[in-house]
């Protein structure tokens, strides 16, 4: 069997989470290799502060509480989309105001936000699937016309570019994932991004619980207390010493991503150019790290039948996201603005190749056969 998913090793991880125990004795939050980590994507993606967070959901309601939102604001999101990018607000009281999502790169439609704006609307949450980026300069002016946040759910987006700016790095909070299924792993695990450093102090301190204990272990103050709502937003730092070590390889895991992309891609041209399926859209001025490779089949029913057809094949194809407008909480904490023409129609004909650090150029040319072989 061919797994949809291997979370990526590089080897050194063993020795990092070893030194992390035997050298430097610290296993609980902000030890060496949290700072390292957070250093390294600070300056990968040049973004002024990188706080390591237990994972992307929790990033996220970081995010919501440094942008203050209450009950009755609402928040723009597409629906198609992880259940964390809507929870993160719920949880403070928001309502998610979903909108249609473009056919061609499965990302919120960045013409359908205006109209979506009330005087309650308090932050737009651009969602970059699979890596792609939203149209953002069109979410930013809008952003900056009604004085509203913008808070980038960048979970599958690390090193994918916009017009050359990192995703994440781009509105006022930028939120990543180090789940397992990403491509660089931690197990559980993400970071906040953040681009005003005006809000670096409260960050740390919601990050801490709601007190001051970052500033105190830089030696700033004599003792630390609780100073405002929060909770525990840090990853052990074992956890951070099995990140650095992908870090500290990231070039290589990214070039070996785009190989397996960039085949799939060639290999399966032939029966997007026969009207068979729908590839990936890469936008003029997007960069993209490889973090998915999907298609789209007809309709639901070629899509079921496909991906039967592949599990026989012992090659794992998984679907994605149900519409979060659709869910049992979403009809309850949310509400859809507009017409529903390609969130669900879309999210119905999408499945996931197997996609992974390591996996093999035989693999993928077997996988592009057996696609090619169901479309005969």
């Amino acid at each position: 069997m061919i797994d949809f998913n291997v979370p990526p090793y590089v080897g050194t991880e063993i020795r990092y989470v070893e030194e992390a125990v035997v050298k430097h004795h610290k296993l609980c939050g902000d030890g060496p290799f949290t700072h390292r980590c957070s250093e390294w994507l600070e300056q990968r993606l040049h973004t002024p502060k990188a706080l390591l967070t237990t994972s992307c959901t929790h990033a996220t309601e970081m995010a919501a509480l440094l942008s203050e939102i209450k009950e009755g604001d609402e928040v723009i999101m597409p629906s198609y989309t992880f259940v964390s990018t809507a929870d993160a607000f719920v949880l403070r009281g928001g309502v998610p105001v979903f909108v249609d999502i473009r056919p061609d790169t499965m990302n919120m439609d960045e013409t359908k936000i205006e109209a979506a704006i009330t005087e309650r609307t308090r932050a737009i949450v651009p969602v970059h699937y699979a890596g792609v980026s939203c149209e953002m300069d069109t979410i930013m002016a809008l952003a900056k016309k009604y004085h509203l946040l913008v808070i980038e759910d960048a979970a599958q987006g690390i090193l994918s570019t916009y017009k050359g700016k990192f995703l994440g790095t781009i509105g006022d909070y930028g939120c990543l994932s180090f789940h397992e299924t990403k491509n660089y792993s931690m197990g559980e695990g993400g970071a906040l991004l953040i681009q005003d450093e005006r809000n670096v102090e409260r960050a740390e301190i919601i990050r801490e619980k709601g007190t001051n204990r970052a500033k105190f272990f830089r030696g700033q103050i004599d003792k630390y207390t609780w100073v405002d709502a929060g909770s525990s937003y840090l990853p052990g730092d074992i956890n951070a010493a099995y990140l650095m070590a992908q870090f500290d390889d990231a070039d290589r895991i990214f070039e070996d991503r785009m190989r397996s992309w960039n085949l799939y891609y060639e290999l399966l041209k032939p029966l997007e150019e026969q009207g068979k399926l729908i590839l990936p859209c890469i936008p003029d001025g997007c960069e993209h790290n490889a973090h998915m490779f999907y298609i789209k089949a007809k309709d639901l029913e070629e899509r079921t039948a496909l991906i039967r057809y592949l599990k026989e094949q012992d090659i794992q194809s998984v679907f994605h996201y149900i519409p979060l407008h659709s869910a049992p909480a979403g009809e309850r904490f949310g509400r859809f603005h507009g017409e529903d023409v390609y969130t669900t129609k879309e999210s119905e004909r999408l499945a996931r190749l197997p996609m992974f650090y390591g996996l093999l150029e035989d693999q993928v040319r077997y996988i592009a056969d057996k696609v090619t072989e169901f479309y005969r």
